[in-house]
């Protein structure tokens, strides 16, 4: 599927009149997250909030690597890239594809989680970065435990409970086009977005 001509005018949904709509998709590493963010965005003519470490980086005129370093112990930057984050996000119609995103945009009007699992996770990301299995796995591991501690302590939050999200799409049974279908006949069962030639 080609998404690079999409446009707001150019494609086949709209937004109704007068509304705004947030779609909140989360998430772990490996399950698509980035990927269906995206082409959801492109597809409904909507901007998609990729708001990150790096982006904050450049916003405070820091190299990304103190960053990185830095977060490990300071959840200071957590904090600042998730409020830009819902900032942005609450400004307009949109897209926020992060861990975090069906649980700290509470506005959201449809809250997807995307899930796959261990082995085919780990398969996307050496596919992606290249490496070694056993040492992503082991990196993907340590990675999801210390998500989960990190999310407790700075919000309370537990990611491994998404049951109350309003789609919970499991991405090894589909490729990416067919689950972004999948949202927007969500979508427009919810009456959130119309066909463009209505």
């Amino acid at each position: 599927m080609d998404t690079k001509s999409f446009t707001p005018e150019s494609t086949l949904y709209r937004i109704p009149a007068g509304k705004d709509v947030r779609i909140a998709i989360s998430g772990a590493s490996g399950c698509g997250n980035t990927t269906v963010s995206t082409l959801l965005a492109q597809i409904l003519g909507i901007p998609c909030i990729n708001y990150t470490f790096r982006t904050l980086a450049k916003e405070l005129n820091m190299p990304l690597r103190d960053i990185i370093e830095q977060a490990k112990t300071d959840f200071r930057f957590d904090r600042l890239v998730d409020e830009r984050q819902v900032e942005q996000a609450m400004q307009k119609s949109c897209v926020l594809g992060s861990r975090l995103a069906i649980w700290l945009l509470k506005a959201a009007d449809l809250k997807v989680y995307l899930y796959a699992s261990e082995d085919v996770r780990v398969g996307r990301i050496l596919q992606r970065e290249g490496g070694s299995a056993e040492t992503i796995r082991a990196f993907t591991n340590m990675r999801d435990s210390d998500d989960t501690r990190r999310y407790k302590e700075l919000y309370n939050i537990d990611n491994t409970d998404y049951a109350f999200a309003d789609l919970i799409i499991d991405t090894e049974r589909y490729q990416p086009d067919i689950i972004v279908e999948l949202i927007v006949d969500a979508l427009l069962r919810k009456s959130l977005i119309q066909p463009r030639n209505e």
